[in-house]
C-alpha cells in the first residue's frame, strides 16, 4: 500500500506560507475507479502545481463487505485501499455506510461520521487551514459539519445536479440551505449554476464562478491518419464519451444514426445500460455502425479524440463537461446539447454547435449543421487554449486568501 506522504507547508526564502488545505469529497479517482471525479484531481493537482499550496485528499467510498466482480461496481468500493498516494497528494478513504431509501437524508451525517477521526488524524500530523469541499450535498453538508467540529473553514464548490436537482427534496435542500449559510466560499463550475444556488437564498454576491479547465499539454492535435489507423475509424466518425447511463443520453446519438447515414459512432465508457443501448442500435438496424469502446483510461483519451471527426454530448445535464474541452484541445468539434453549463463552453462556431433539442432528431440536425460549416481544427484549439487551469488555479488562490485574511463576502 502506498503511504501518504505530507510536503513541507514552508515557502522559499522570503516566501509568504503555503495554504494548507484539506480537499473533502466523495468524487476522487482510486486505484480501483481511476476516472472516478477526475476532473476534481485534475483541478487540485494544477492548484498545488502553482507552489503555493500544499494539500492532502480526504475521499470517503461507500462500504461494501465484498470485492469479487461479481458485484460490479460495489465490489470495486471493497477492492479501495485505505491510503493512498496520487501524483504526489496523500488521499485517505474512510468508508461510510449507504442506506437504501433512507440514503439521501442521511448521507451528510453518515458522511461526517464516517470522516472526522480521520480529518482529526490528518491535522495531528499536518494542520490545515481550509477544507475544500466538492459537490454542495452530501459532501458540503459533512463538510461544514467536519469544519464545525475542528474550527476550520470550509469553501463549498457545486457542480451541477447538487444544486440543480437536489434541492428539490425538502430536507437535502434545508440541509444545503444550512451549509451554504456557514460555508466561508460558495463556488460554482458555471454561471448556470449561480441561479439555483441564488434561489436557495444565497446572496449573489457571495458565489465566485471558478470553470474547470482543460490540460493544454494532455490534450492536443497529433497525427490524425496514425489515430484512425489505431482505432480502425474509416470515414466520418463521431464520438461519445462518458457513463453508459440514461442522462448522458447516448441513446438518442445512437438513435440519430438512423438520419445519418454517412456517420459510423464509436462510444467511450461503461455502465448499467449498456445492454440496453446494444439492444437499441440492433433494433434501430445501426448495430453495424456503433462501436462500443468501453471504459478507457484518461491518458487515452486525446488519441481517440483525434481520430474522431466530432465528438457529441447528448446529456440532459452537466455543470461543466470536461469531455467537451478536452475534444476541442485536440482539435476535434463538438455537438452538444444545451443544458446548464454547455452554452458557455460551445461559445462559438470554432468550438462546434449546440443541439436546439436533446432528442435523437436533434442530434442529426446540429451533427448535418456542423458538417455544413466544419470548422478548421486549428480553429477549434486555438479557442480552446483560452480554457488552461491558470485562471481557475488564481480565482482559488485568491478566495482562499480572502477566506484566510477574513475578508467577508
Amino acid at each position: 500500500m502506498n503511504r501518504p506522504c505530507f510536503a513541507p507547508d514552508a515557502g522559499g526564502a522570503g516566501a509568504p506560507p503555503k495554504i494548507r488545505i484539506l480537499t473533502f469529497t466523495t468524487l476522487y479517482p482510486n486505484a480501483a475507479q481511476p476516472s472516478h471525479g477526475i476532473f476534481v484531481e485534475n483541478r487540485l493537482r494544477h492548484l498545488v502545481a502553482s507552489g503555493r499550496v500544499v494539500a492532502s485528499v480526504l475521499a470517503p467510498v461507500p462500504w461494501f463487505p465484498f470485492a469479487h466482480p461479481a458485484f460490479g461496481q460495489y465490489a470495486r468500493y471493497a477492492q479501495v485501499s485505505a491510503e493512498e498516494t496520487r501524483h504526489g497528494l496523500a488521499v485517505v478513504h474512510p468508508r461510510y455506510p449507504v442506506l437504501p431509501k433512507l440514503g439521501m437524508s442521511l448521507a451528510p451525517a453518515l458522511l461526517f461520521a464516517a470522516a472526522l477521526l480521520a480529518a482529526r488524524r490528518l491535522a495531528a500530523a499536518r494542520d490545515f487551514d481550509l477544507i475544500d469541499a466538492h459537490y454542495a450535498y452530501p459532501d458540503g453538508v459533512a463538510a461544514v459539519m467536519l469544519g464545525r467540529a475542528l474550527g476550520k473553514p470550509v469553501a463549498i464548490t457545486a457542480r451541477g445536479t447538487d444544486v440543480n436537482l437536489i434541492p428539490r427534496h425538502v430536507l437535502p435542500r434545508r440541509m444545503i440551505r444550512w451549509a451554504a449559510a456557514r460555508a466561508a466560499a460558495l463556488i460554482t463550475v458555471a454561471d448556470a449554476l449561480k441561479a439555483p444556488l441564488a434561489a436557495l437564498g444565497v446572496p449573489a454576491e457571495r458565489i465566485t464562478t471558478l470553470r474547470n479547465g482543460v490540460d493544454l499539454s494532455l490534450f492536443r492535435p497529433r497525427d490524425r491518419m496514425a489515430a484512425r489507423r489505431a482505432h480502425g475509424f474509416d470515414g466520418r466518425t463521431l464520438l461519445s464519451v462518458g457513463h453508459l447511463i440514461e442522462r448522458k443520453g447516448h441513446h438518442h446519438v445512437i438513435a440519430a444514426l438512423q438520419r445519418l447515414p454517412a456517420f459510423t459512432l464509436a462510444i467511450a465508457g461503461e455502465g448499467p445500460q449498456r445492454g440496453a443501448l446494444e439492444a437499441l442500435a440492433r433494433r434501430l438496424a445501426v448495430a453495424s455502425r456503433v462501436r462500443f469502446l468501453g471504459a478507457l483510461p484518461h491518458d487515452a483519451l486525446p488519441a481517440l479524440y483525434a481520430a474522431a471527426d466530432a465528438l457529441v454530448l447528448a446529456s440532459s445535464r452537466e455543470g461543466w463537461p470536461n469531455v467537451l474541452l478536452e475534444a476541442m484541445a485536440c482539435g476535434t468539434p463538438v455537438v452538444a446539447s444545451d443544458a446548464w453549463g454547455n452554452p458557455e463552453i460551445v461559445a462559438e462556431p470554432a468550438a462546434g454547435v449546440l443541439m436546439h433539442e436533446t432528442s435523437a432528431d436533434g442530434v442529426a440536425e446540429a451533427v448535418d449543421r456542423l458538417f455544413d460549416a466544419l470548422p478548421a481544427r486549428t480553429a477549434t484549439r486555438r479557442y480552446a487554449e483560452r480554457f488552461s487551469w491558470d485562471a481557475t488555479t488564481e480565482g482559488q488562490l485568491r478566495r482562499f486568501g480572502e477566506i484566510l485574511a477574513g475578508v467577508e463576502r
